[in-house]
Order: structure tokens, then sequence, then C-alpha cells
């Protein structure tokens, strides 16, 4: 089990820490609600933990599998919606990975990107488009 604490610092910035081992991090509040921008927002984080969480799964295939992603890197765009109320409404990755593969494996780590843990924890309703850029 992981555990964090958040501490709100004021004027809409918080701070989380995790203790072991430690790691700090900091948010703000979207300029949309007020905030600086000065960091990221809170679905700014959700966005890239779901980033994060597919480059990481695909990086754990491909070590498996012994293949290289080296340089792998992934674009994030999240658009927000109102409807029926604010929350992260649509998320866009593009995934570019440099190296030359086959038609099957592309189509494996396709298919492990949908895959991931944060995939999986989004509400269904939060639309999430992946986008594969091969080399070849």
């Amino acid at each position: 089990m992981v555990k964090v604490t958040v501490l709100y610092t004021g004027e809409l910035h918080c701070q989380v820490i995790r203790e072991d081992p430690r790691a700090i991090l900091e948010t703000d509040a979207p300029l949309d609600s007020g905030g600086t921008g000065v960091s990221f927002s809170p679905t700014d984080l959700m966005a890239s933990a779901l980033a994060t969480c597919i480059a990481t799964t695909l990086a754990l295939y491909a070590q498996r599998k012994n293949w290289d992603v080296t340089g792998m890197r992934l674009e994030v765009e999240k658009s927000m919606t109102t409807q029926p109320i604010r929350r992260i409404g649509n998320i866009v990755i593009k995934i570019q990975i440099p190296q030359d593969f086959s038609l099957e494996q592309k189509q494996a780590l396709e298919r492990i990107a949908a895959s991931c843990p944060v995939h999986h924890s989004l509400h269904p309703e939060v639309k999430v488009e992946l986008i594969f850029c091969w080399n070849n």
C-alpha cells in the first residue's frame, strides 16, 4: 500500500508528499478556475498518470519480450466537459515509438497500451483515444 499526504499550502496550491521513498509534487488550480498555471492541475495529473501508466506498461511488456522502446514519447491532450458536471471529457494520447516493429509486434503493443491499471480505473464516460505513430 502506498500512502501520500496532501497539504494545502494556500492560493489554490497543494503539495503531495510520498514518504517512502520520499517524493514531492505540487499542484495548482487551472487558470479557468482561478489558478496561476505555475504547476499541474489535478486533472493534468490524471491525464499524465494515464500516459505514464501506458508508457510503463508498454515498457514492461517490451522488456519481457526483449524489445527496445527507448525514446518512446507520449503526447497528451486533455479536454474538459461541463455536461453533466465539470470533469475530464476526453483524453487523446499520441504514442510515438521510434523503433521498427513487425505488424504482430505493433498489434501486441497497441493491445497492451489499453490494458494499464489507470486506464481501467477511469470512469467509462471519459473518452480515451490512443494514436500510435510508428517509425515504419
